[in-house]
């Protein structure tokens, strides 16, 4: 059942609202092609009619962020940060199964690009904020909520643009959540997770430079550019990165090993193979399978302009993640992969992030989560990818994963991130604003 001010209104907004927001079309193309304004101007709209006074803020024209301030009961409490996207990344109409724009809601379901990542979020904040108002409750601590631009870029026009250009904003924010955390995992043995983000690894997009002797493709070259650069990507990608345990993961394979029944893995031995308990972990192991290792992927090539010419250089692109503490091994693996013939640098690099457990706002999301679904069995993750909370981190702000969904059986949530026939069931925005809502009052 609903909490007394989470009314009808709320369950029917928060539908509503992730509908006409995925009905914008905010594609973040990259590059600094993209449009969020639409989508920040129904935002600021909806907040000024729950009584907000919210700023409109960019960097560039139409690339706009939204931030609003509600004021809690206690002035002396540290604030409280919510912040969601409002872009999106591409999608083709002709590979879906309705429209990724359309905003549809078939059989209990609401379909469209960012109906997961995370216009959903963006809705249930929303629709919370406005039951509040018309309920007269007020959180404990300041929250300052922020809609955010190009998240799905480099946040340059977004969070990177707020927290150098209007800090201000977030003054006395010590922890934030958002995106990426809370949804329902359903275990191959039937158990019911939530994976509550306590870590992100660190982005470093790699540039490749391969440079060589340019010449006719007939002839012999020691010194060929394509070629030096196919040598490193092919070494990078059949590298095998060590392990390395955060806390955040060690008390992820902790708990999931309890959750198997498992004997409590003893991860410090000299004879612990991380990969032979992820094995025994059943498909849990997904939610922490691609965070025990930093990585690196060749993601794209670039060189010549023509078959029976040698360039004199070739490029190449790779996504590396690191974990945190990981940067300097990531830099020192990287000069040696590459060797001698090839330079590389950071394309875009962000920090890895970690946040406590063993938090006050760790257990308040917990215990909002296993209220409505007694059946919960919460669990820290660290996430493979990054969010805004790298940008806002700068202010001195811990970051959470934390976007309540309740997913059925046979739904695969993390599929969808930038999927095709991306969508959310119905029930499950319900259970987001409920749990949203006793979270936020909690924190």
């Amino acid at each position: 059942m609903a909490e007394p001010h989470i009314d009808e209104r709320a369950l029917d907004e928060v539908v509503s609202y992730t509908s006409e927001l995925i009905r914008m079309d905010t594609t973040n193309h990259g590059r600094g092609d993209g449009v969020e304004r639409q989508a920040a101007e129904f935002v600021a709209e909806r907040l000024a009619e729950a009584g907000l006074e919210p700023a409109l803020l960019e960097k560039a024209p139409d690339r706009t962020n939204v931030v609003a301030r509600i004021s809690g009961t206690d002035s002396s409490a540290d604030a409280l940060l919510v912040h969601g996207h409002l872009d999106v990344v591409p999608a083709d109409p002709s590979e879906w199964t309705v429209h990724p724009f359309s905003g549809e809601v078939r059989d209990g379901v609401v379909w469209g690009r960012g109906a997961i990542d995370m216009k959903n979020a963006d809705a249930m904040v929303l629709s919370v904020v406005r039951a509040w108002a018309r309920a007269g409750v007020r959180p404990r601590r300041d929250i300052v909520l922020a809609f955010t631009a190009d998240e799905e870029d480099s946040a340059d026009y977004g969070s990177g643009f707020l927290t150098e250009e209007h800090a201000d904003f977030f003054e006395g924010c010590t922890e934030g959540i958002s995106e990426s955390g809370a949804f329902t995992f359903h275990t191959d043995e039937g158990l019911r997770l939530y994976p509550l983000a306590a870590g992100e690894r660190g982005t470093g997009w790699l540039r490749l430079t391969a440079r060589g002797r340019a010449g006719h493709g007939s002839k012999v070259n020691r010194a060929n550019a394509v070629s030096r650069l196919a040598g490193a990507v092919t070494r990078i990608s059949e590298h095998e990165w060590p392990v390395r345990l955060t806390p955040t993961v060690r008390a992820a394979l902790t708990e999931l090993s309890a959750l198997r029944g498992l004997e409590p893995p003893k991860l410090d031995a000299p004879d612990f193979d991380v990969d032979a308990l992820l094995v025994r972990l059943g498909s849990a192991a997904a939610l922490v399978e691609p965070t025990v290792r930093n990585s690196a992927n060749p993601t794209m090539l670039d060189a010549g302009y023509k078959v029976n010419v040698i360039p004199g250089t070739a490029t190449g692109f790779v996504d590396g993640r690191m974990l945190p503490g990981g940067e300097g091994e990531f830099r020192e693996t990287l000069d040696q992969l590459t060797g001698p013939d090839v330079d590389w640098d950071f394309h875009h690099q962000e920090v890895a992030l970690q946040s406590p457990v063993d938090s006050p706002a760790y257990a308040a999301m917990r215990e909002a989560l296993e209220h409505f679904d007694p059946t919960a069995h919460v669990v820290p993750y660290c996430m493979s990818g990054g969010t805004d909370a790298k940008q806002f981190s700068r202010l001195g702000i811990k970051g959470y994963g934390f976007s309540p969904l309740q997913l059925p059986a046979g739904f695969d949530y993390q599929a969808l991130f930038h999927g095709v026939d991306e969508r959310v069931p119905v029930e499950a925005l319900h259970f987001g604003v409920r749990v949203l809502d006793r979270a936020l009052l909690a924190l």
